[in-house]
């Protein structure tokens, strides 16, 4: 019988309020979301000194009491005679299990026989030696350890002497948090006009907030609409030893400073959405721990993922994470440090935008899609997992972000982050794309809003064809031409995109015939561009499923002839593709010759759509991952191929092609390489990090080396969708 691959994740769990438990929540959540059915994620949940039940849901398959040392031995029995569990996962804080440094973790471990991986949540530098054995046994014990910063493994090698190979550093994982205007979730909260400053998680007196609210009364004379935000209910363990003394001696404080409508507490335990929303609000956030060796902060990571400016007190980690300006240190129990570097940040705008923009760039990094690959890495070296997990499990299609760069003229070409940049215009290009997108929606669909955007893009590219049927490319925001001649590439889109319209029998009569028009006037139109030849020949395919017209099979097969020429002029033993040099959007010649072979069942097109295909697929599948030629220096023959530059659009077509060439030859490979592809989009890349963005529905405008570039323009984000349409279609239709 075969097992489902399960990892077993051994922590406190939600509704236990906890930051180990939020955060093994949604580490589960990501790891279930990109790579369940094919690995399953579940959890032994710890109950704290057996006095506690909790309601826990379906995840939670197993519980234990922290203070029972016979019951870590009985569950590690019950988890050696599970069959499904493959490996564990435990999220380690030493308050978190029972006995000395709780140590009872230890004859758990002794009796597993499962590997484990243990993620060290609090790493304490100048251990004593209780502390240092009880680390080093738990180390022994272990296939690899995790920690969340460098200094983490450093402090674990040198100071408690565990094998550095062993120890994997993987960041704190943090929600995708959208970067938006502070105004707008500002009016939504009732916070309109107000600068806000902001603390969050639970409370408890390490938290030093004391300090911050001394720091305030110079900064609300200067601002008066100043208002510091202390978001969090306490912390239960502290509720549970003193009540609400801390909380209440902040209240006083803030009442003798004169501060009550300056300083505000929303005392409860926050979910993620409101979390978000107030991080979102949030124009400088404030971590004033006075635990100068924390080595996590979920806060202060969570900061960074939104992009804020943060100002912190040297903990480890806050030393480490927001070295390089991603924020400002300020000495422990400080106030007028704290004044100082708030009015600094108030004063000095370009300051503050340069260290949001570091922030929210190392943020991305954090962001729990990049978290599960890392996760998984580690798995895949410690268990037999195979290459093509998740390979299958495909984001649900969404087009908030298409919408977002719509307006009533068409789709914009650019945007800064995800806000779209309509002085940057409209271009043939990224409409012509757009038609296609949404027509292949539409195919899904049929709603009204796929109609009616079909006409928005359709209607930009009639106003741009001249009347000898060319067309011209850039439309300014206010409908004028900024060029005299479009180019060729444009001219192939806009006919591949008229010819998918076309094809489509969801659409009406009369907006095929527009399509038609424009499709019939650019025919007669001299090509040079081998790429133009080859949207051209993609857009005369389509045609043909609707018009069985003879010249379009002469069409076809001129611009197949040209392509077949170019090839033999150009294609050598070593080297078998059209040009001296491998660009962009490379896919789409040789699926430009395996659609010719569909319709014209001519042996030589097929013989060079498999060679170029083939020889392009030594070149970018590698390790079984997509790794795209970049557009910084491109590939030239007898040359050093470019790494960077990777672009969404050469991904799409690499899907695209694969499809393809599954469906005409139906090899098997071919499918399993598209789905390769497209992974890329999702993290499976050069630098392991998603390019879709799943909270916006856009794409990143590509990889750069050590970098993802966060504008979400409009070719990046149609890239995207059209071979995630393409995919949903070919598996709805096999």
């Amino acid at each position: 019988m075969k097992y489902p691959f399960q990892v077993l994740y051994f922590s406190s769990y939600p509704p236990r309020e906890c930051g180990i438990a939020t955060f093994t929540r949604d580490l589960t959540t990501a790891m279930d979301k990109r790579f369940n059915p094919s690995l399953k994620s579940s959890v032994l949940a710890i109950n704290d000194n057996g006095s506690s039940i909790y309601n826990y849901g379906k995840d939670v398959i197993n519980q234990l009491d922290e203070s029972d040392m016979e019951h870590y031995i009985d569950k590690a029995k019950e988890i050696n005679q599970n069959e499904n569990i493959k490996l564990v996962c435990i999220q380690h804080e030493f308050g978190l299990f029972g006995g000395e440094y709780g140590d009872y973790i230890i004859p758990f471990l002794e009796t597993l026989t499962k590997p484990v991986v243990v993620n060290f949540h609090s790493v304490l530098p100048n251990p004593d030696e209780q502390r240092k054995k009880v680390v080093r046994a738990i180390a022994k014990r272990c296939s690899s350890i995790l920690v969340m910063v460098e200094t983490g493994k450093r402090i674990l090698h040198e100071q408690y002497e565990v094998e550095k190979a062993k120890i994997r550093v993987i960041p704190h994982g943090v929600p995708t948090i959208e970067k938006i205007s502070t105004d707008i979730i500002k009016e939504e909260l009732g916070l309109k006009n107000r600068i806000i400053l902001s603390t969050f998680g639970l409370l408890s007196r390490g938290k030093g907030i004391e300090y911050v609210i001394r720091a305030l009364p110079d900064i609300v004379s200067k601002y008066p609409d100043f208002l510091y935000l202390i978001i969090g209910e306490t912390h239960p363990q502290v509720r549970k030893h003193e009540g609400e003394r801390y909380r209440l001696r902040l209240i006083r404080l803030v009442k003798k400073l004169g501060l009550r409508n300056h300083v505000k507490f929303y005392n409860k335990y926050l979910t993620l959405k409101e979390i978000i929303k107030y991080l979102q609000a949030t124009d400088i956030y404030i971590n004033s721990t006075l635990d100068p060796d924390q080595i996590t902060s979920g806060t202060v990571s969570y900061a960074l993922g939104a992009g804020k400016a943060i100002i912190s007190t040297p903990s480890l980690y806050s030393k480490e994470v927001l070295s390089n300006r991603h924020g400002i240190l300020v000495p422990f129990k400080t106030p007028k440090s704290i004044t100082d570097a708030i009015l600094n940040l108030l004063s000095n705008p370009e300051l503050k935008k340069e260290i949001e923009n570091n922030s929210y760039l190392y943020g991305q990094k954090m962001i729990w899609p990049n978290v599960a690959n890392s996760y998984l890495k580690v798995y895949k070296n410690i268990v037999d997992i195979s290459e093509n997990v998740g390979l299958k499990k495909l984001p649900n299609i969404k087009l908030d972000h298409l919408k977002n760069l719509t307006d009533d003229v068409g789709i914009v070409q650019h945007s800064k982050f995800s806000v779209k940049d309509s002085s940057t215009g409209y271009t043939l290009d990224d409409n012509s794309r757009a038609l296609i997108v949404i027509s292949k929606y539409n195919e899904l669909f049929n709603d009204k809003l796929s109609k009616d955007l079909i006409n928005k893009y359709l209607s930009l590219i009639y106003f741009t064809q001249k009347r000898k049927g060319t067309f011209h490319n850039l439309v300014s925001y206010r409908k004028k031409f900024l060029d005299r001649k479009g180019s060729e590439d444009s001219f192939g889109r806009a006919v591949w995109a008229t010819g998918t319209l076309i094809a489509n029998n969801n659409i009406y009569e009369n907006v095929r015939a527009l399509a038609k028009e424009i499709f019939n006037k650019a025919k007669d139109i001299k090509l040079k561009s081998p790429r133009s030849k080859a949207f051209y020949i993609l857009g005369l395919y389509e045609y043909y499923k609707k018009y069985k017209e003879t010249w379009i099979l002469e069409k076809i097969k001129q611009f197949a002839n040209d392509l077949i020429q170019l090839y033999q002029d150009e294609s050598s033993k070593d080297w078998n593709w059209f040009e001296k040099r491998i660009t962009y959007s490379n896919g789409r010649l040789c699926e430009a010759l395996f659609l010719a072979y569909d319709l014209l069942k001519d042996k030589k097109y097929l013989k060079v759509a498999e060679e170029s295909l083939n020889f392009l697929t030594e070149i970018v599948i590698k390790e079984d991952r997509l790794i795209l030629v970049g557009h910084n220096g491109w590939f030239n023959q007898n040359g050093k191929r470019a790494y960077f530059d990777q672009q969404p659009v050469d991904a799409s077509s690499m899907v695209d092609v694969y499809l393809v060439a599954h469906k005409i030859t139906n090899n098997k490979e071919y499918y399993h390489d598209a789905l390769l592809s497209f992974n890329w989009f999702l993290g499976r890349n050069l630098l392991n990090r998603p390019v879709y963005d799943e909270v916006t529905g856009g794409c990143f405008d590509g990889l750069g080396e050590g970098y993802i570039n966060l504008n979400q323009g409009a070719e990046s984000t149609l890239a995207y969708l059209m071979s995630r349409l393409n995919l949903e279609l070919y598996n709805k239709s096999n």
